[in-house]
């Protein structure tokens, strides 16, 4: 078993990753909200930037995310990371994403 993570910043695209996920017999995974290191950074009196110029230059859009969290037999990994990249795209691109898997020695409470 493995633990899909996919650390999403187009969250316009939930909906459609989930939906394509469903398509392909993911029964359930867990939807977290994010927010990026930026918006801290923003948030804090200490860094050098003046008022309302840090809130110009930064794009609120930007430093949201969405955290997809799945525990996902062996087999199921492999088409599980295509179909999310089939919908997200690149994830090379800038502000796209990360997706990352980690093995999972020992579940309870996976339904089966």
């Amino acid at each position: 078993m493995e633990m899909l993570m996919v650390i999403l910043k187009k969250v316009e695209l939930v909906d459609e990753v989930m939906q394509k996920l469903a398509e392909t017999g993911v029964k359930g995974g867990t939807i977290v909200e994010g927010t990026g290191m930026a918006k801290a950074l923003v948030n804090m009196e200490d860094i050098p930037i003046f008022g309302m110029l840090r809130h110009m230059l930064v794009d609120e859009e930007k430093m949201t995310s969405k955290l997809l969290i799945f525990v996902l037999k062996e087999e199921q990994v492999k088409v599980t990371r295509e179909t999310i990249k089939e919908v997200i795209g690149d994830l090379s691109e800038p502000n796209t994403g990360i997706m990352f898997s980690i093995p999972i020695k020992d579940v309870e409470g996976f339904g089966e």
